[in-house]
């Protein structure tokens, strides 16, 4: 069990924004290292049909696996709503954990009220995912999903506060968080959307519990490695790896948006998918 609980965990993401995930668990779990891969050749996802989703993100997880990992992480919203499943078929013997149930969880369980606003791109509003998982946990709460487009260009193009990420967001949620019947609890239902923590939390005030999956989910790889005995023993900070299927230099530059630290383009890998 020692060797293979040195191995990898391997993340894959449709692009840039699952690096909010990484960091979650570079920051939870140091000790771990990480294989990230985001299919930025065939992103965005989100407007894809669910079987091409499927295929996509069975053959950039396959290729994760085919490094040698011992936890597949899937921080793409779109399938983490879709390819689970699928996913979990191909590699049983292998732990798969999504962003989608360990999130919903985490906000039924910090709503006071249950009323509870998902903030998501529209593919993944489309889907229904974060309701249905939500109700799971909380059949009694109401909950809305939002879909909140611009809030992707947003962070990409580095707007995470200022007047005009201000603007954008008051636009998407102040009829949902003013008046009587105000929602206690926004979730961040796209890996983006971390990024705007700090925003959402001034505007919303301390009243209203903002929830991610990115630090969810980071709790629930941590819960699952100390179940299955697979946490690294070494004591020593695990390395990280990241693959891209197109335009790492674009992919280094927006990097800074999710993660403290520098990607040097040079050590980020192009390979091919498919």
């Amino acid at each position: 069990m020692d060797d293979f609980s040195r191995l990898p965990i391997g993340i894959f993401d449709s692009g840039v924004g699952g690096l909010t995930v990484l960091k979650a668990v570079r920051e939870r779990l140091p000790d771990e290292s990480l294989i990230y891969l985001g299919d930025t050749a065939r992103l965005p996802y989100g407007t894809k049909s669910a079987q091409t989703v499927s295929a996509y993100a069975l053959e950039a997880s396959r290729r994760l696996v085919s490094f040698g990992i011992k936890l597949l992480l899937v921080a793409d919203n779109t399938s983490s709503a879709h390819a689970l499943d699928a996913l979990r078929a191909e590699f049983p013997g292998l732990p798969v954990i999504g962003v989608v149930e360990p999130g919903a969880a985490a906000a039924a369980a910090a709503s006071a009220r249950g009323r509870i606003v998902v903030a998501a791109t529209e593919s993944t509003v489309q889907a229904g995912v974060y309701p249905r998982a939500i109700l799971h946990s909380r059949p009694n709460a109401q909950v809305t999903a939002l879909p909140c487009p611009l809030f992707v260009s947003m962070v990409e193009e580095g707007l995470t506060d200022g007047p005009i990420a201000e603007q954008i967001a008051r636009h998407y949620l102040d009829p949902l968080f003013t008046g009587p019947d105000a929602a206690d609890c926004l979730l961040s239902g796209c890996t983006h959307f971390p990024a705007l923590a700090p925003l959402f939390h001034r505007l919303l005030g301390p009243e209203v519990a903002v929830v991610d999956s990115a630090s969810t989910t980071a709790m629930v790889v941590e819960d699952l490695l100390a179940l299955r005995h697979l946490a690294n023993p070494s004591g020593q900070p695990g390395t990280i790896r990241t693959l891209v299927t197109d335009a790492p230099e674009r992919f280094a530059r927006v990097s800074r948006v999710f993660v403290p630290w520098e990607i040097d383009v040079a050590e980020v890998e192009t390979i091919e998918l498919g």
